[in-house]
């Protein structure tokens, strides 16, 4: 595709560090587009025009990319997908990249999931299916632990409970039927057998039933070093993931990919987004754990940067119908991207804390913005539990994971935290 026949107006929706990414990965394009945000951050202000209208206000990113010419969105998070942004900018006439409403429930509900890849024979976990309390707990009483429970909405990345002990999995249980803990979207939860192994993130952009397979990556959700504590929205992530070789991918695409957009487009869905399939490969092969309809988030700053074909073509190439005509090339580069948190994230944490970052940077490195903004007198302050997301490339993971390590030393910030083993089982492997 010539650079002459791509939009010259991208809005992207979100706020966080992969919005960031998209904003970064789409500026590069020859094309030269002029990128736009709603509503951005203190980090994307930087790069991009930010409008104050949020991620959540369809009517209003409508009303945004009208008033702008806008002549493609593309959707970050998943809340807008869900609420139907793709329908009302399709509508409208606007071509966007991200799934319809439809096509977001596949991550705004597990349970549906579940049941499409039950029904399509897709490998997956053993799973039970609860709206109340007394039954979903005979059913963990006759299951083995570890256990995994799922609040079946949209939770942020955190309504997944990976219970140890019999005690813990009743306690989530209670905390979601009982108490409310994720709201309507913990009223149904999925109790999952716990699948063992080594988990890997698949990066699908999808147009109907064709799809091109982004580079492999690894995410690390749990706030600890060695995987210890709660789960988060994700601490860091590397690529490539070498765990999956060239032969464990052509298995993942024949037995999990094809079948899973075969499936979609079966239903009836007409999907044009990222399928975002985490996978864990277990003794018994690749079994799917989830699917979301979006960029991960810190896959996609880890990804992204890997990629020699141009972003805004290829996103543009899903939404146009023509995707069947992109080879996807890619750098012959490992990249690491690690969080920086506020201390206390998952949970309670403080915000207004002012950050201090290095005037300048290795070459390789970049800094993005995930929960930061400015303060009454323009100092840079974190806003939120994810605040920074250093990525580094280098032809090493290890000279990669050097780089962006050194930066966050250099990073100031009084409630500064990050997980100091982000691609260590990469790293000992080689």
């Amino acid at each position: 595709m010539k650079p002459e026949a791509l939009p010259r107006t991208v809005l992207v929706v979100g706020a966080g560090g992969r919005e960031h990414a998209l904003v970064r990965a789409l500026q590069a394009s020859p094309a030269a587009p002029r990128v736009l945000c709603a509503p951005g951050n203190a980090g994307i202000a930087g790069d991009a025009t930010c409008f104050p209208v949020k991620a959540d206000d369809v009517p209003g990113l409508v009303a945004l990319a009208r008033e702008q010419a806008v002549d493609f969105v593309v959707v970050g998070p998943e809340v807008p997908l869900s609420l139907g942004l793709a329908d009302r900018l399709s509508e409208a006439g606007i071509a966007v990249y991200g799934p319809g409403a439809r096509g977001a429930r596949l991550e705004a509900s597990k349970i549906f999931t579940k049941e499409i890849l039950i029904k399509y024979g897709i490998p997956t976990a053993a799973a039970g299916i609860f709206s109340d309390v007394e039954p979903a707990l005979a059913y963990l009483r006759a299951r083995p632990v570890p256990i995994v429970v799922k609040a079946d909405g949209l939770a942020a990345g955190k309504g997944v409970v990976v219970a140890t002990t019999p005690a813990e999995a009743e306690a989530a249980v209670r905390e979601m039927l009982l108490e409310g803990k994720f709201g309507a979207g913990g009223s149904q939860l999925l109790i999952e057998d716990c699948l063992q192994g080594e988990e890997t993130s698949i990066l699908v952009v999808v147009s109907g039933r064709d799809y091109v397979i982004l580079p492999t990556s690894q995410d690390h959700k749990r706030i600890g070093d060695g995987d210890s504590g709660p789960n988060t929205g994700g601490m860091g992530a590397y690529s490539p993931a070498e765990v999956v070789t060239p032969e464990l991918l052509e298995a993942i695409e024949r037995t999990i990919v094809r079948p899973s957009v075969e499936a979609i487009a079966s239903e009836g869905i007409e999907f044009c987004g990222t399928l975002f399939i985490g996978i864990m490969l277990t003794r018994d092969g690749p079994k799917v754990l989830e699917f979301n309809t979006r960029f991960g988030d810190p896959e996609t700053q880890a990804v992204l940067p890997r990629l020699a074909t141009d972003t805004l073509a290829l996103l543009w190439a899903a939404s146009r119908g023509t995707l069947r005509h992109v080879r996807l090339q890619v750098k012959p580069v490992h990249a690491i991207c690690v969080v920086v948190s506020a201390r206390g994230y998952p949970e309670s944490y403080p915000t207004g804390d002012p950050i201090g970052l290095p005037e300048t940077l290795p070459a390789g490195v970049s800094v993005l913005h995930a929960g930061t903004r400015r303060d009454g007198t323009g100092r840079l302050v974190t806003a939120g539990g994810r605040v920074l997301g250093v990525t580094a490339t280098g032809t090493t993971l290890r000279e990669a994971a050097n780089r962006a390590y050194s930066a966050c030393e250099a990073i100031t910030c009084p409630s500064k935290y990050y997980r100091r083993d982000i691609g260590a089982r990469q790293l000992r492997r080689q």
